[in-house]
């Protein structure tokens, strides 16, 4: 009996389960994972589906939706294993009844691992050359009569290449080391005292003497379980780079003794040297770096989740940075060499005009540089300066402080990330939108855009181009790439979308859409004019019932008949808003924005068989501001005048910065000099900090105090709780 079947996944039977590994209730999980499986998604449940899950948040729903995933795949591989072992004629019940019951993916590889084909091994020889009752003669420890010699004589066999005695004994040996570097029991012992031991990394010869940013593990240690995530990738990266050796150095020697006193057990066994000498061969040879290998990937599988959780945080901050709005902006992506592109876009960033100028080295054009960017400035009335912090940057930014400061000018300057800027001006997207411009001007129009709607134009580029994080290229690429995108999705729902205005891109990630949806709904838009209602959605073809409830609630449509269109209350309870408005003696319209009405509703006299207290309340909330922007309030950081290069930081001043960067070991802040200042998590509050992520974030502005300079490393330690 294979058991296979038994092994597959149920869905129902696997609730329980799933809402163990994910600590909730299983009142919680059983709706919240049928949902899933009808093909809702996590924005749309969480916003509209509150009295099914309980009010789970996002987080809650990802991890359903992963532990769901999780125990598939486990039954998957459970499937694989018993057929695979049952092949070999080697599953019993007992067996079969442990594979099943198995909970862990891990556990279930260790249980699998004696039974696992293997590639040609020396083991496999001897087993191939007829050793394996000879094996069995060690394995047993008991002497069967005679000498070693005798034991050994009916295993001599050159035509199989065992020409003597010796050579049988080997392969035998050769074949117990693998069985017990392959045994659970045995392999747990190994682990336990690995798992004690100390993450050790060392320079590699070609690098003994030689400077390298890896310089600080040249001879590092210190206790594997504790190794911070950010430390542990990078010292991972010294290896990949083949700078470093990174290992685990534990105690060995008593390991072996201990293996040993347990695997060697009949003092006068007539091969009793020869067992005692492969225990150590299999401790060096097999198991040692078989438990080394896997705990470095389970620390370096660990090390990616808390990694992706940050460049996560990352991206979803500087997805929901404060947009600047409807403003003109003049965007320029910086250059030396190739000059400054410069790109004017109005208010609902149209691209209006460009021009290329110089004012940096080598060719420090500053008058006519300077003359071109006023004319644009007045012949556009431009509010804002949008400058990229690539290759420049520095010194293009001191050019337009420089010609602000002398022309009197009133328009803000801005640095923003162009981390992906050049990726999206090369791409398929760039060019559809702008066929006729150069790539380069096609950057500077991004990094306009990106002041006036981070959301907008962030959504166009690949979530890992954005820059969010160190070692984001470390980390397992898969893993990240689902983090990333759920952020995106999930960033773009809060905030909504105008249906009429948002690029394919946008729209893309709209719950229930997807990128070819996305394309038919501009296309629509294009052939037909704006939308004027949210209904007028079921017009777009391929667009059905399943697609219009899944994202109705998260489109905007302004100016329309339907006022509510315009706001988060989903057309599936236009309904409710009637009664209250009934109950209020007043017009539905006349309740949106009306918060001395709304407030003497009571929201449980709505309450019915469709909608639940939970939804009742959200409408309330909704109707009191409605399609209000949960981004924070756009502010520009004000960089102190006369500071504009390392050379110009001095210990002890205080000075406002912006938060570049969130890493679990501090913060990143731009302070104006071109290069980011850390504030470390020990300096980051007066209260202890555990995770700087709950104190500061992307985008955020925030006051520092300059502790330290290094102008030959150039880095620069801040503080937050001294500033």
């Amino acid at each position: 009996m294979s058991g296979s079947s038994e092994a597959g996944f149920d869905l129902d039977r696997s609730i329980g389960e799933i809402a163990v590994y994910c600590g909730l209730a299983v009142s919680q999980v059983a709706p919240a994972a049928q949902l899933l499986a009808e093909g809702n998604t996590i924005p749309f449940i969480a916003r509209y589906r509150k009295e099914r899950t309980g009010g789970l948040d996002e987080a809650a729903l990802r991890a359903i939706d992963d532990a769901v995933d999780y125990f598939r795949e486990l039954a998957d591989r459970k499937g694989t294993i018993l057929k695979t072992i049952a092949e070999q004629g080697k599953l019993d019940d007992a067996l079969r009844k442990r594979i099943v019951a198995c909970r862990d993916k891990k556990e279930l590889e260790e249980i699998y691992l004696p039974y696992k084909p293997k590639r040609r091994t020396r083991a496999t020889i001897a087993r191939q050359r007829g050793l394996e009752p000879l094996a069995d003669v060690l394995r047993r420890q008991v002497n069967p009569g005679g000498s070693r010699e005798d034991v050994l004589r009916p295993y001599i066999d050159p035509a199989q290449d065992v020409p003597d005695g010796e050579t049988a004994l080997r392969g035998a040996c050769d074949i117990l080391a693998e069985e017990w570097a392959d045994d659970a029991e045995i392999r747990a012992v190994a682990r336990e005292a690995m798992n004690r031991g100390m993450l050790v990394t060392k320079v590699r010869k070609d690098w003994a003497g030689k400077p390298s940013k890896f310089d600080m593990y040249y001879d590092h240690r210190e206790p594997l379980a504790r190794v911070p995530s950010h430390r542990y990738l990078a010292m991972r990266r010294g290896e990949t780079e083949e700078v470093l050796r990174v290992g685990v150095d534990f105690e060995d020697e008593a390991v072996v003794r201990r293996l040993t006193g347990r695997l060697v057990t009949n003092p006068s066994f007539l091969f009793r040297r020869e067992l005692s000498e492969t225990v150590s061969d299999c401790c060096e040879r097999l198991l040692f770096p078989s438990i080394e290998a896997a705990l470095l990937a389970e620390r370096k599988e660990a090390a990616d989740e808390e990694a992706i959780q940050v460049f996560s945080q990352n991206l979803r901050e500087l997805l929901l940075a404060p947009p600047a709005g409807q403003r003109v902006v003049m965007g320029i992506d910086p250059g030396f060499r190739t000059g400054c592109k410069v790109a004017v876009v109005d208010a609902t960033g149209r691209f209006l005009d460009n021009a290329t100028i110089y004012p940096t080295a080598p060719h420090n054009q500053t008058d006519q540089a300077a003359e071109i960017l006023l004319k644009l400035i007045d012949r556009y009335e431009v509010e804002l300066i949008a400058i990229g912090t690539g290759t420049a940057s520095r010194e293009t930014d001191a050019f337009v402080a420089a010609m602000l400061k002398q022309s009197g000018k009133s328009p803000a300057k801005v640095s923003v990330n162009e981390s992906g800027a050049s990726i999206y001006s090369a791409s398929d997207v760039a060019r559809a939108e702008f066929p006729d411009l150069d790539l380069t001007v096609r950057g500077a129009i991004s990094i306009a855009r990106r002041l006036q709607d981070p959301l907008a134009e962030l959504v166009k580029i690949d979530a890992k181009s954005i820059g969010v994080g160190q070692y984001q290229h470390d980390v397992n690429q898969t893993r990240l790439r689902k983090a990333l995108d759920r952020e995106v999705e999930s960033s773009v729902n809060l905030v909504g979308v105008d249906v009429n205005t948002a690029s394919a891109q946008l729209l893309g990630y709209l719950s229930g859409i997807g990128p070819k949806l996305a394309e038919s709904i501009v296309q629509f838009r294009n052939d037909h004019g704006a939308f004027s209602s949210r209904e007028d959605l079921l017009r777009v073809p391929r667009l059905g019932g399943k697609a219009y409830q899944q994202s109705a609630g998260f489109l905007r449509v302004r100016g329309g008949a339907q006022p509510l269109d315009n706001s988060a209350v989903h057309p599936e309870s236009y309904y409710v808003v009637e009664k209250m408005a009934q109950a209020a003696g007043a017009t539905a319209c006349s309740l949106i924005g009306n918060a001395a009405l709304l407030r003497q509703l009571e929201a449980s006299r709505f309450v019915d068989e469709r909608v639940g207290l939970p939804t009742i309340e959200d409408i309330l909330r909704e109707l009191e501001k409605p399609g209000r922007d949960p981004r924070r309030e756009f502010r520009v950081a004000k960089f102190a005048e006369g500071i504009n290069e390392l050379a110009d930081l001095r210990e002890g001043m205080v000075l406002e910065g912006a938060v570049t960067n969130v890493t679990k070991f501090g913060a990143f802040v731009d302070i104006g000099v071109h290069q980011d200042g850390l504030i470390h998590i020990s300096e980051l509050d007066r209260q202890f900090v555990k995770d700087p992520a709950e104190v500061v974030s992307v985008g955020q502005i925030v006051r520092v105090k300059v502790l330290q300079v290094d102008l030959q490393r150039k880095r620069i330690a801040l503080s937050r709780k001294q500033a």
